[in-house]
């Protein structure tokens, strides 16, 4: 007796191969298929670039009727739907960049049962009129991507997605996929509960992106430092994003008069601009976008080199999923950070102002996670992925303290004098008063409360503000003092503390660090086989004819990851071809013999 589920795993792994020209399925991606395709419900967090999308877009193309996809955004609806189109799948997007004849079309095709893929926004499905055609239809699988939106604990949280709870109770038959690829375990949960989802199959595939060089400097003279990072990324494509939309225009204008193919994005800008501006970056038209995090969520460019953060993410999740942008092809990508005290001081000025007393415990709590993960000295990714509760085995060996570790100091007798001046002042204070303490400055509130009277008053005056700001850090960091996020922050000192202050112990702590050190040697390998980056470049160069051609990005012709095997490997007949990883029916026949060529003729030089 055959098992009906082999069939469906023989199915599904077929649809991969001859719809989606990969040759395997990643981690975890066929268990979850075929549940899927059985009719359970699923959540599904897999990092970016790790194959979410697949999960939900094989079952649509086998399971009976449409599958609706809610999306957030009507650039990342647009973004899955070229790449679907491209692969010869009939899907669609209705949301209101359509033209009235437009969207009458799409609910044609909607009617006629001539669609396996809908993209919707949730505020359009969740309106009586779209609904009540639904119940006409009975839809294969709901997936909602960026489930984290749903969660008032998200990162990410938009009161439209609040209503798709209410989907169980509509179409109880019908099985829900919940996507994202941030949530810590209190959102992990909350999407569960807020979807009502049924006994879900779980998959968690880790946070880890591997081919990611996370780095980081200390902000001194940013742009500065900016355009010495952007030496080694001549003409790739890279994402630059700054805390608001003044400095996003002087960093943009700065580099375009510089000679970088650089625009500017953010929520200010008329809508016309925006969509003109993503629409040149997705084609490599512009090379570099600087923006604000209104740039970015669901951007499929597979071939983004890398990622600045100019300014401090308020928080771990943010920057996890915004340097997730980078990579997302697998090829080696670089996420930089410029890492200022002023910036956290922004930061806490505009936290401070929630008037939500436990949103500003949660939210000065994220605050300073992300402030320690820049101060670590440690193995950057261990200090990531332990945020979200991942632990790994050893150091990643691709982040700057790994490769370049940081200079140390003996701080002793600095951490002596901090901790005493925490102690001093009674373990009552933050740290920006322990540190005009210390430095002796002379302002009202310090005299009203005689701290100028204390044996700690002005002994560190010889040193920074900024410097002893990135002490007393790493001291939280490394437990010799804990803050009291419920009391504003306040310093208090814990039982490890005691031996330093004794005496009993000494103390190396790590010094800042001011230039952009190098990543590692970009090399032209993949699959550990080395490719030739003159036929890598000439196969880019026919990619971005085709593309051009046809009006679309040239990624959804093939990625980068598709061109550096084809240079790998050689193919010179299309079943050589059908061989390489993206290479589907539909696109073998579209843009084979263009590719087969350019290969022959570099081959005969």
């Amino acid at each position: 007796m055959i098992d009906s589920r082999d069939d469906e795993r023989a199915l599904a792994l077929s649809t991969l191969q001859q719809v989606f020209g990969y040759q395997n399925f990643r981690a975890q991606q066929e268990d979850v298929i075929v549940s899927l395709i059985g009719g359970r419900d699923a959540f599904i967090l897999m990092p970016t670039g790790g194959g979410k999308s697949i999960c939900f877009q094989i079952p649509a193309l086998i399971r009976s009727g449409v599958t609706i996809v809610v999306s957030p955004l009507i650039a990342l609806m647009k973004d899955q739907v070229d790449n679907l189109v491209a692969l010869g799948v009939r899907a669609a997007c209705y949301n209101s960049s359509l033209t009235a004849g437009e969207g009458r079309n799409v609910l044609d095709q909607l009617h006629q049962g001539r669609l396996d893929l809908l993209y919707v926004a949730p505020e359009r499905l969740m309106s009586d009129d779209f609904l009540n055609l639904l119940r006409g239809l009975t839809p294969a699988l709901f997936a909602i991507d960026e489930a984290h939106c749903i969660s008032q604990w998200g990162h990410d949280f938009r009161p439209e997605y609040i209503r798709l709870g209410q989907l169980r109770s509509l179409f109880p038959a019908v099985p829900i996929a919940a996507l994202t690829a941030t949530a810590e375990k209190q959102t992990r949960a909350d999407i569960i509960n807020c979807l009502q989802l049924k006994d879900p199959y779980r998959v968690v595939c880790g946070f880890d992106r591997p081919n990611i060089h996370y780095s980081l400097v200390d902000k001194v003279k940013p742009y500065q430092q900016l355009c010495e990072f952007l030496l080694r990324y001549s003409e790739q494509s890279g994402i630059i994003y700054c805390l608001s939309r003044k400095r996003v225009e002087e960093v943009a204008d700065k580099l375009s008069r510089d000679g970088y193919q650089a625009a500017a994005y953010h929520a200010g800008l008329a809508p016309e601009v925006r969509r003109s501006v993503q629409e040149d970056f997705l084609r490599d038209d512009v090379q570099i976008i600087v923006a604000t995090v209104a740039f970015g969520m669901g951007i499929d460019k597979p071939n983004v080199r890398f990622v600045v953060h100019y300014d401090l993410p308020k928080n771990i999740e943010g920057y996890y999923q915004e340097t997730g942008r980078a990579g997302r092809d697998g090829l080696p990508a670089e996420a930089l950070l410029l890492f200022g005290y002023a910036d956290i001081a922004l930061l806490r000025g505009f936290v401070e102002k929630n008037n939500d007393p436990e949103k500003l415990r949660t939210e000065l709590h994220k605050l300073n996670a992300m402030v320690a993960f820049a101060e670590a000295g440690i193995c950057r990714r261990r200090v990531l992925l332990g945020y979200f509760g991942e632990v790994i085995d050893a150091d990643c060996g691709n982040c700057d303290n790994c490769l370049n570790p940081p200079e140390q100091y003996d701080a002793t007798e600095y951490a002596r004098k901090a901790l005493s001046c925490v102690y001093r002042v009674g373990q009552n204070f933050g740290m920006g008063h322990v540190v005009d303490v210390l430095r002796g400055a002379e302002n009202q509130r310090i005299k009203t409360i005689k701290h100028d009277r204390l044996s700690t008053y002005g002994i560190g005056q010889d040193v920074s503000r900024d410097d002893w700001n990135h002490l007393l850090r790493q001291l939280i960091q490394l437990g010799y003092l804990e803050q009291d996020v419920a009391r504003y922050s306040i310093l208090k000192l814990t039982e490890q503390a005691r031996p330093l202050l004794r005496g009993e112990e000494r103390l190396k702590l790590c010094k800042p660090r001011t230039r952009v050190q190098r990543g590692k040697k970009k090399e032209h390998k993949i699959k550990g086989q080395n490719y030739d980056p003159a036929l890598f470049e000439e196969l880019r160069r026919v990619r971005k004819q085709i593309a051009d051609r046809d009006g679309v990005p040239p990624y959804v012709v093939f990625g980068d990851a598709s061109l550096a095997e084809m240079a790998v490997a050689l193919p010179t007949s299309q079943s050589e071809l059908m061989a390489i990883n993206g290479v589907g029916q539909v696109k073998l026949q579209r843009y084979g013999n263009d590719f087969i060529q350019a290969i022959n003729g570099f081959l005969c030089r």
